[in-house]
């Protein structure tokens, strides 16, 4: 008997599916990771192509009209795909106008101040595209996993994000956070990519091996952290990311939709084009 095709998901109601309904906490099943939602390569990767043109449109009108600002948040555990997505998706934008920022663990300097102080700093300013790779989020993940801070401390940053996000809605920055969601058994097929390839190896880290110990701790990190913070200013997006080809078709359809919700107007001239004449 032949399984019955999955019916394809249309592209308007993927960011609805995708997106994490506030104070519900998401599904994190490794099955869940492999989903297509009835897509194909092939239509998938005609679709990306698509988004990412229209990115590039919007993104123009975005740093002409100097009003609105976008801030990608890209959270995934170790091998999760955020630098390739970075690559492919992300790199679809002028680099005049997008600035990727990759938080790695807290300098000296930086643990002197709040856990949002150089958070802060790297946010867009209008007209202008940033990107976390990682984020404010390794403060309830990574502090939270690995005991770096007592229970209290971390319990109280989520409602502190919330209200931190909210500011940055209010001066005219849409934050859009996106989750890449892999299985355990596609982690272990990157990682051991990585340590069989020359030119992967340095990404490797074998403490990504006492993390992956702790793959259970993590996910529920994850969907507390989802839950809890995804808003109506600041929605949360799973992707599912087994499949690279659809994660990008995925990522750069929410990152599209969401940039055409703002309302983009070219800028109005301080002069009469009409009234020009160029001798």
């Amino acid at each position: 008997m032949s399984a019955v095709a999955t019916p394809r998901l249309s592209r308007d109601a993927l960011r609805a599916t995708l997106r994490v309904r506030p104070m519900q906490k998401p599904r994190l099943s490794d099955v869940d990771a492999a989903r297509s939602f009835g897509w194909g390569r092939d239509e998938a990767e005609q679709a990306t192509g698509e988004n990412l043109q229209r990115m590039r449109d919007l993104q123009y009108k975005m740093f002409a009209q100097r009003r609105y600002s976008l801030l990608v948040v890209l959270q995934a555990i170790d091998g999760g795909g955020k630098d390739s997505t970075i690559r492919r998706v992300i790199g679809a934008f002028n680099p005049q106008g997008c600035a990727v920022t990759a938080f790695k663990k807290p300098t000296d300097l930086e643990l002197q101040h709040d856990f949002l102080w150089r958070v802060h700093q790297r946010v867009p300013e209008r007209g202008t595209i940033a990107v976390f790779n990682r984020s404010h989020y390794e403060d309830v993940l990574v502090a939270r996993v690995e005991e770096l801070v007592p229970k209290d401390v971390w319990r109280a940053r989520y409602a502190r994000i919330n209200s931190f996000e909210e500011v940055l809605g209010e001066s005219g920055t849409r934050v859009v956070k996106i989750f890449l969601q892999i299985s355990r058994a596609e982690q272990k097929v990157r990682f051991e990519e990585r340590l069989n390839a020359i030119d992967k190896q340095w990404k490797f880290d074998p403490d990504d091996l006492d993390k992956r110990r702790k793959w259970n701790l993590y996910r529920a990190a994850y969907r507390d952290a989802l839950g809890l913070c995804s808003t109506a200013h600041a929605p949360w997006y799973v992707i599912p990311a087994d499949r690279k080809w659809f994660r990008d078709f995925a990522v750069s359809q929410i990152v599209r939709e969401e940039l055409e919700a703002l309302p983009l107007r070219w800028p109005k001239l301080p002069y009469d084009p009409a009234k020009i004449r160029i001798t």
